[in-house]
């Protein structure tokens, strides 16, 4: 069996991580990276240290957008898939790669499958929730994370082809998170004590874009009380910066977008994080931090419903309740499977 598979941001480098290992003892799988992610801490970094397969296609597409972006990664993906007639096309996630690459094999009858399908906010404002429901409706076979996930699909009236899997990036979190104090030694050199520091992630374009949500964000947590540790994201560092929003050096330590183990480190000895990103709200959870997402919806609503993610938003007031952490549940179900899920997926591709 022959499988195009198709990457380019950061939380599909670490899930790539689990599937092309188990893959590749039965397949031949084509590696392909879209360029989404293209800064070296926020790409190269990730395939060198979390081993995964050199890409046999760097579309180098960068950004741009949504429209133009998916559009290009279209017409560049359509042109490898016609290349090397591939069994299957294989995605992940909710990202305008993953759009990209279901649209053009969708044009040219590929199997299609989606690994972490079946995830909604119900949002559709949100450009990624587009991408996860279109590409499910493209979709052969259907890997969900949790059994959520799959009722969701099943609303939709999707129901051949989906397979309750578990999550790959918890295969991932149980392998490395005992090694990660070994590989990264980031909080003696930021000078950080363990629960002593918030952590926060920001970069959807809801929070980026929005000059009011932005800065009553910053306001807010620059009142924590605690140091607040923040790898930013290239667009927030340039939306920042745009809208004049100045951060106070004591209180808040900025950082460039780290490496895999870095971020690791940062999330298994946080008090709490604090992020609008899906993946790190699952970290949060693997990790057993509690997690603020600074959004109004999530997708990933089983951290909820489990007393480990509060969804604030932007709003002060509940931003500064939330951070007393007087919410967090004392029990922490299994959610997403038992670090198999790539195994399994492997499996039934097989």
């Amino acid at each position: 069996m022959k499988i195009v598979t198709i990457v380019g941001a950061r939380p599909q480098f670490v899930k790539a991580a689990a599937v092309s290992h188990s893959l590749r003892t039965k397949a031949e799988e084509i590696l392909v990276h879209t360029g989404q992610h293209y800064d070296l801490q926020m790409s190269d970094l990730f395939f060198q240290e979390l081993e995964i397969p050199t890409p046999n296609y760097h579309l180098g597409i960068g950004s741009g957008s949504h429209g133009a972006q998916t559009g290009k990664m279209l017409a560049e993906i359509e042109q490898v898939l016609e290349r090397e007639s591939p069994d299957l096309l294989l995605v992940y996630g909710d990202t305008n790669s993953t759009l990209a690459g279901a649209l053009a094999a969708a044009k040219l009858q590929l199997p299609i499958a989606h690994v972490e399908a079946g995830l909604r906010s119900f949002n559709r404002r949100m450009p990624e929730e587009i991408n996860r429901v279109m590409t499910d409706h493209l979709s052969t076979r259907l890997f969900a994370p949790t059994q959520t996930a799959v009722d969701n699909l099943q609303q939709e009236g999707i129901r051949t082809g989906v397979h309750l899997v578990g999550d790959v990036m918890y295969d991932i979190f149980l392998k490395l998170a005992k090694v990660a104090p070994t590989r990264s030694k980031i909080l003696a050199e930021q000078n950080l004590i363990p629960q002593g520091y918030y952590l926060l992630t920001l970069h959807r374009a809801e929070n980026t874009d929005d000059p009011m949500r932005l800065r009553a964000i910053m306001e807010t947590l620059q009142q924590s009380g605690l140091p607040l540790v923040f790898p930013v994201h290239p667009r927030t560092k340039k939306q920042l910066a745009a809208m004049g929003i100045a951060l106070a050096s004591k209180q808040i330590k900025l950082l460039e977008p780290v490496g895999y183990f870095e971020m690791l480190n940062l999330e298994l000895n946080a008090i709490a994080i604090l992020t609008d990103s899906g993946g790190v709200q699952k970290e949060a959870y693997f990790a057993g931090v509690p997690c603020l997402t600074l959004r109004e919806e999530t997708e990933w609503v089983e951290t909820v419903a489990a007393g480990w993610n509060r969804l604030v938003g932007a709003d002060p007031k509940k931003l500064q309740a939330a951070l007393k952490l007087d919410w967090v549940s004392e029990s922490r179900p299994d959610l997403y499977g038992d670090g198999k899920a790539a195994e399994l997926i492997t499996e039934i591709l097989q």
